[in-house]
């Protein structure tokens, strides 16, 4: 198997001027809980999404800040301390907003680094020397283990480039198919962890392989003994494939590929199956939010009935978020301006979200173009007004809307600017059907031609053969192809 090196693309706690952030409001008209948000989540992930929360909503940013510093004595990385500092030294640098510095808040804790430092580097220094014994002594599984517990340490310690430089090189002394199904779940939380969507994919199919292969191996020794499987052993694989397609999902999201990542985030199985990944990565409300979001961006009304509402495994995870049960609930009873107004509401709420944030201004205008050709469909004539009433905009964001659809081939229709008025284009259907008899007999009438001229050189004798051991081996693979 090859070893796939991922290079450090972009730092997952870089500050606002390196990645493209939106600031976003705090309001009544946006309500956003920060502490029953930042509670399902734990480890590296909460702080992850602390770090965003800084950078994407200011008036946030204090109360962020102290939990931030309050999940870093969790972890055992002292280095988020400036991390989490610089993000909110660049927040504070912008002409509108006002925050108190980072001293008047809450101090960093220096006794604490230089503790946890010094344990690091033992830890360190005797996880190393234990790999060097091992390999020294040839113990194989020693060296794979030796190798994975130092890939635990650097991504426990924020060294991601190491982190994967020793999961990979476990792979050479794994033994079996789950050795190396484990090596892949843990080179996917990683890259997971560092959004580095690129790559997920790789690991996934290395993962649906050594899966296969461990079930087969299984089976076969329970055909063996004659005895039938253990049942935890498909609660396993169910569990295993959770996680795979939920990686395969934040894959095709990254790639915004709405429509596939929609799928797989609806085929995820309920959240026990995804076992310690919850709460580590992810939390139950946002498969609620990235598969409804996708869903209604590239989906059918009839695939959204079926896989979404009447998805009895994905309703668990809509409960999460409430909001998300009405958003599809007016979507699909046409109610488009509250489907407008709840997207509106809560976009703070998608946008401190650390995989999705890229996307929400896309998926948004994806679910509001949807919106009006749907809107549009069963009229030949629609007065702008009404469409604006329908909406909660004004006639003339509708015009520049509709203008914007007609232009891209959403929809079929022309506006009258002066009379304020849509009108869908008059297809003429028996037209349509004379052009594709005559299309389809030009066609036939080419071929013919084709054939006739063919025999023709045929007969001619004016057909260049191959040579006669190209011959040979045609005859003789058709001769295979009979038996």
């Amino acid at each position: 198997m090859e070893i796939d090196y991922i290079e450090n693309e972009v730092s997952i706690l870089q500050p606002p001027a390196a990645q493209r952030r939106r600031i976003r409001p705090v309001d009544d008209a946006h309500p956003f809980d920060l502490d029953a948000y930042i509670s399902g989540y734990s480890g590296r992930t909460a702080l992850d999404r602390l770090v965003h929360i800084i950078s994407t909503c200011p008036t946030l940013a204090p109360q962020a800040l102290k939990l931030a510093f309050a999940q870093i004595e969790e972890l055992r990385d002292p280095t988020l301390y400036q991390t989490v500092m610089n993000a909110y030294d660049a927040v504070a640098d912008l002409p509108e907003v006002q925050l108190p510095p980072t001293s008047e808040l809450c101090p960093v804790n220096t006794v604490w680094c230089e503790e946890v430092t010094k344990k690091n580097q033992a830890e360190r220094t005797k996880l190393e020397v234990e790999l060097k014994t091992y390999s020294n002594n040839m113990i194989k599984e020693s060296i794979r283990m030796g190798h994975r517990d130092l890939g635990d340490f650097y991504r426990a310690t924020g060294d991601y480039t190491q982190a994967l430089k020793h999961y990979t090189k476990s792979r050479e002394f794994c033994s079996t198919s789950q050795h190396v199904l484990d090596m892949c779940l843990s080179v996917l939380e990683l890259v997971i962890e560092q959004r580095n969507y690129s790559h997920i994919s790789s690991y996934v199919f290395k993962a649906e392989g050594a899966l296969d292969t461990a079930n087969a191996a299984a089976a076969s020794n329970s055909t063996a003994g004659s005895a039938a499987p253990p049942p935890k052993r498909s609660a396993e694989r169910d569990q295993v494939q959770s996680k795979l397609d939920f990686a395969m999902a934040l894959f095709h999201l990254g790639q915004a590929n709405y429509e596939k990542a929609a799928q797989l985030f609806l085929k995820i199985g309920p959240p026990d199956s995804l076992g310690d990944w919850i709460g580590k990565l992810v939390a139950p409300g946002d498969f609620a939010v990235y598969g409804t979001l996708c869903a209604l961006a590239s989906m059918s009304r009839s695939a959204i009935k079926s896989q979404l509402t009447g998805n009895a495994i994905f309703s668990a995870y809509i409960e999460q978020e409430p909001y998300v049960r009405d958003l599809t609930q007016s979507y699909l009873s046409s109610d488009f301006k509250n489907v407008l107004e709840l997207l509106e509401r809560y976009s703070t709420r998608h946008y401190v979200d650390i995989h999705i944030y890229s996307h929400v201004y896309d998926l948004t205008n994806l679910i509001r173009n949807v919106a009006v050709v749907l809107y549009f469909q069963p009229f030949q004539t629609i007065r702008l007004d009404r469409m604006s009433a329908a909406f909660g905009w004004t006639v003339d964001e509708v015009e520049k809307e509709v203008v914007a659809l007609i232009q891209s081939g959403q929809i079929q229709g022309r506006v009258d600017s002066q009379n304020k008025i849509l009108k869908a284009r008059k297809v003429d259907h028996r037209a349509e059907l004379f052009a594709r008899a005559i299309k389809t007999a030009a066609e036939i009438q080419s071929t013919n031609r084709k054939l006739l001229l063919r025999m023709r050189l045929q007969q001619a004798d004016l057909v260049v053969k191959p040579p006669k051991s190209r011959r040979e081996q045609d005859r003789a693979a058709e001769i295979l192809q009979g038996d």
